[in-house]
């Protein structure tokens, strides 16, 4: 078990960082542990217990708090692209199923489901570009919202679909209540990434875990002694994670070890829609001559 503890915080650069400054809290905590052993120094570290006993059970709840509101936003995010994979499957599905255009306009639509799940991940980063996606790196327009541009395009398609007799009126209502979700993701993602959490609870939150800790080993040098060294690094450990897990897990849609998976979501809504419009070719392929 401690060789697989160790093993974890080697492989992580998060973890790796928060026991970088929890040795660096331990060192610290050297100072009031050896004046505990001086008795000509013992009044500089008289701290009440029951002050630092009520100080833990603030910081425990602001702690708490804040993990909470950061993982509601990962976890938010996470369903919505969870969401987006089951709208795209669905999408497929429908348009595969209920449109009789021909195959050349079925893969053109296959394109841009495909294609809107990859602009939204960019666009949730560092920016989406249409000539950077498959099937579009010769197209002429520059959207300023790519995500936007494709549901555009989608819905001009299924419209000309219509006025060609390729779906029915039935149809269209089905194909339009899958488009119009496309976007209520996009929206929700962009409100978690633009909403962060307020600056000034964040910047309250790590000062109180500075103090904390900078206080911490004077309280407990004289019932630890030596003792207060490890058991400082420890809990400074565990609180120093706490604090960053929650900013990183705060903006789920970056590059961090905790941020989402956003490449594996994308690739699964690709392999997904092309399994359904392979069948739908294969179907037309082997179906017997009138």
């Amino acid at each position: 078990m401690p060789s697989k503890f160790v093993t974890e915080i080697a492989r992580s650069e998060t973890l790796r960082n928060v026991a970088l400054y929890a040795a660096g809290i331990s060192l610290y905590a050297v100072i009031p542990a050896w004046l505990e052993t001086k008795s000509n120094y013992e009044h500089f570290i008289e701290m009440p217990h029951d002050l630092h006993a009520a100080f833990t059970l603030v910081l425990g709840w602001l702690l708490v708090f804040r993990t909470n509101s950061s993982y509601a936003r990962w976890w938010e995010a996470r369903k919505l692209w969870g969401g987006l994979v089951n709208i795209s499957r669905n999408m497929a599905i429908k348009v595969a199923d209920l449109c009789k255009a021909g195959d050349d306009e079925l893969m053109k639509f296959r394109l841009e489901i495909v294609a809107f799940a990859f602009a939204l991940k960019d666009h949730l980063r560092e920016g989406a570009e249409l000539q950077k996606l498959e099937g579009f790196e010769s197209c002429e327009d520059r959207p300023s919202h790519v995500p936007a541009y494709l549901i555009t395009r989608m819905y001009e398609e299924i419209g000309s679909w219509k006025a060609n007799g390729f779906i029915d009126g039935d149809d269209l209502r089905v194909l339009d209540a899958e488009s119009r979700q496309f976007l209520d993701i996009c929206g929700g993602c962009e409100r978690i990434r633009n909403t962060r959490v307020v600056r000034s609870y964040r910047t309250f939150a790590r000062q109180c875990v500075f103090l904390y800790l900078v206080t911490l080993p004077w309280g407990i040098a004289d019932s630890f002694r030596w003792w207060t060294v490890p058991l400082t690094g420890i809990i400074a450990y565990f609180m120093l994670g706490m604090e960053t897990v929650a900013e990183h897990v705060e903006e789920p849609f970056g590059y961090d070890e905790d941020d989402l998976n956003l490449d594996a979501l994308c690739h699964t809504i690709k392999v997904s829609v092309q399994e359904v419009f392979d069948r739908r070719m294969s179907r037309e392929k082997n179906a017997p001559i009138a």
